[in-house]
């Protein structure tokens, strides 16, 4: 992935995620997914205007399919916040960008 935005997989969800120091926005998504290719400018923005302060993940749910399963994943674009090893916040669809600062406001 372009940018800031870190591609994460089973193998590296945990190390990349549940272990990070900061915050993490994590986009559950699909190729196909029409709304998640929407919302990718979006996230790559906030990506470079976060940085430091918030890590921005990608799972591709097809290729993450333990990942996705364990997280409950029904639709896409579902967007989770991670603190410190746990969720915080869960929202599914597309954001706009004043949408997803709002989202991101509640873990910093």
């Amino acid at each position: 992935m372009a940018g800031k935005i870190i591609d994460v997989d089973d193998s590296t969800f945990t190390t990349e995620v549940l272990k990070s120091d900061l915050p993490v926005l994590i986009d559950f998504w699909a190729t196909w997914c029409g709304p998640c290719r929407a919302i990718a400018p979006v996230l790559e923005k906030a990506a470079e205007d976060y940085d430091g302060r918030l890590r921005v993940c990608k799972v591709d749910v097809d290729k993450a399919r333990g990942t996705a399963q364990n997280f409950r994943i029904r639709n896409i674009p579902t967007l989770l916040l991670v603190q410190g090893g746990q969720v915080k916040a869960q929202h599914v669809g597309a954001l706009n960008r004043s949408q997803l600062d709002r989202f991101v406001a509640q873990v910093i």
